[in-house]
């Protein structure tokens, strides 16, 4: 016994100091943990070029009052993360792949190797945590777990340090909401907290983003530069969070990329870090699909919207607000209609033509009603809440929300997020959960700089309803942008023809590709592309293959690669193009030519244009 005493006398300061490597399954990615002085600290590197530099890990808690009520006389320190020693490190491996419900790729590889630094005071305090590490291909990830305490002090978390250091001159996409403009700034000159997922351009020729995922016990964090330590985002919380352990943070991530677009195609790993799909039914009534809004508060035009739906193969009607009064107050009532709507009508003719109805329900409904109402819309056979103007911020809420959805699953509800809420992968766990706005998108008419800019920022946290417009004056963009927009922005619900009307149309010959869209999808590929540039990027379903491609407000020349289809066979390609001479409005060339696979395929976009493509094998 005093062998072994010895031993860990002479063995933990050696695990203190000791520097711990973890390397990602295919060499590329590393992640070093180390304990200086008071701090633990973290550095990711790429082929051995610096991600994020030595930058500093943990959590401060205030647990006093807990402590005291316990009868419990605990040291106290000026930083909670003070005191603790490594006690041990555990390793592990994990190669997998994941099949999924619906998303962008159909499968997806889950490989990883993990290390646990087990940690402790050893100040009679009994407080142990552990740091949980995972090195991806695809990037790195890691959390804080807190193991349960013996003498069951509830602990509560007061600030996040985890701090990200980068090289000077590293550059930052930031937005300082969710549905704000982006600006692409010094890492030091990001003044004001910025919405994650944070898209980081180094000196080095490499990209990263920083992210979350399994936040659903949470409370919203930003990114903020550090005021005493050069090119460095802090960490800000928006409240405190209360725990009971045993509890684990949600997983911070670190995406690395040696392009922006091999970025955009490694975000599946933020859904891999969230828990398996717990709805065992799910694949019985979870159904992507184009949705289309009815303007119009009546029974005759939502009538006319579903024929609207059925003739372009959209599965899905929306009644926004309003359909209850007063819809943004805590003395409306979501269970009445207004006698200008037939609800029952509605949806029966819905249900005899294939369209579903979904309702928007705000918060003060929810907060007051969910529990009454969510049985009842099903009941009346409603398929699918758009929620609007929710709390999600803070702990409370962002665990009310979270829970929102869940009683939805139980009531068979499919449900859409507006307006401020970004996603960080829940819907791998809750599916019902289609998609969520957190984008700003066609409600605020932006140009088409930022629409290019939107793919490698914010669809990084996943899917996003840009609610997409076609004939609305008001818009900056030509309509081949519009067309290509709803490929690239993807979301398992897409809203389609935002403010329009079914009487605005006019058949014009390009609604074919908003007729055939697929909403979810076996296979993505980024083909080419940068923030407020350009993009292009590739679907597949099956066997059919949808491309688009978008620029910004200069026109150019993009080249479609075709080494994504099967060698050797023939495809018939249908490109929908901006093309002034056409005599519609829309002013859509469409046209139909057989090619085979390996020619490329040479587009000329406009300003603030679009194209879209859509291949099916002969």
């Amino acid at each position: 016994m005093r062998k072994l005493s010895i031993l860990l006398v002479l063995l933990l300061p050696l695990l203190a100091s000791a520097q711990h490597h973890l390397t990602s399954p295919d060499g590329h990615n590393e992640i070093i943990v180390s304990r200086q002085g008071n701090e633990f600290i973290y550095s990711v590197s790429h082929d051995g070029k610096a991600i994020v530099s030595e930058s500093r890990l943990g959590l401060n808690l205030d647990n006093y009052t807990w402590e005291r009520a316990l009868a419990r006389n605990y040291p106290q320190y000026d930083c909670w993360m003070n005191g603790y020693t490594v006690d041990s490190v555990s390793t592990s491996e994990h190669r997998a792949t994941i099949t999924n419900l619906w998303g962008e790729q159909a499968v997806v590889p889950d490989n990883y190797n993990a290390a646990t630094l087990h940690l402790s005071k050893h100040d009679g305090s009994n407080y142990r945590m552990d740091i949980e590490v995972r090195a991806y291909d695809e990037g790195i990830a890691f959390r804080y777990f807190l193991p349960e305490h013996p003498q069951a002090v509830f602990h509560k978390v007061t600030a996040d340090l985890t701090e990200y250091t980068f090289a000077p001159s590293t550059k930052v996409w930031a937005a300082e909401w969710a549905q704000a403009p982006y600006e692409l700034k010094l890492v030091d000159d990001v003044t004001c907290p910025i919405e994650r997922a944070v898209t980081i351009e180094l000196p080095n020729d490499l990209y990263c983003a920083l992210a979350d995922a399994d936040v659903d016990d949470w409370c919203l964090e930003k990114n903020v530069a550090s005021q005493t330590k050069r090119g460095t985002l802090t960490t800000t919380m928006y409240s405190p969070v209360d725990i009971v352990t045993y509890y684990a943070t949600p997983w911070k991530v670190i995406i690395t990329a040696e392009s922006y677009a091999q970025l955009l195609e490694h975000r599946y790993i933020i859904d891999n870090l969230n828990p398996p799909c717990e709805i065992p039914d799910a694949a019985d009534w979870v159904k992507p699909g184009t949705i289309m809004r009815c303007t119009t508060l009546s029974t005759e035009a939502a009538l006319r919207n579903i024929d609207f739906c059925a003739q372009h193969h959209i599965p899905y009607m929306l009644f926004d607000w309003k359909w209850y009064e007063p819809s943004t107050s805590h003395d409306g009532d979501a269970t009445k209609v207004i006698p200008q709507i037939d609800m029952p009508k509605v949806v029966a003719y819905g249900r005899e033509h294939g369209v579903g109805i979904w309702l928007y329900v705000n918060q003060h409904a929810l907060q007051k009603q969910m529990r009454q109402l969510f049985p009842l819309l099903h009941e009346w056979g409603i398929v699918g809440v758009k929620s609007g103007f929710v709390q999600y911020a803070s702990h409370r809420w962002a665990v009310w929300l979270h829970d929102m959805v869940r009683y939805a699953a139980e009531n068979h509800l499919m449900v859409n997020i507006h307006d401020e809420y970004r996603p960080s992968g829940f819907s791998r766990t809750y599916p019902n959960l289609l998609t969520q706005e957190g984008i700003r998108g066609n409600e605020e008419f932006p140009d088409a700089t930022h629409n290019t800019v939107l793919p490698f920022t914010r669809m990084i946290n996943g899917p996003a309803d840009y609610t997409i417009c076609y004939y609305d004056q008001r818009l900056k963009n030509t309509h081949g942008h519009q067309l290509a927009a709803s490929l690239i922005y993807y979301s398992p619900l897409i809203t389609l023809f935002w403010y329009d009307k079914p009487e605005e149309a006019n058949d014009e010959p390009e609604l074919s590709w908003f007729d055939n869209l697929k909403t979810t999808w076996d296979e993505t590929r980024v083909l080419d592309g940068a923030p407020g540039s350009h993009i292009v990027i590739a679907r597949r379903s099956g066997e059919e293959w949808y491309v688009a491609a978008m620029t910004n407000t200069e026109a150019r020349t993009v080249t479609i690669p075709t080494d994504i289809l099967e060698d050797g066979k023939q495809y018939t390609v249908t490109i929908y193009n901006d093309d002034p001479t056409v005599k519609t409005s829309t002013k859509i060339s469409v046209k139909t030519v057989t090619i085979k696979a390996g020619k490329a395929i040479s587009l000329k976009l406009q300003p603030n244009g679009g194209s879209a493509l859509h291949f099916i094998k002969r």
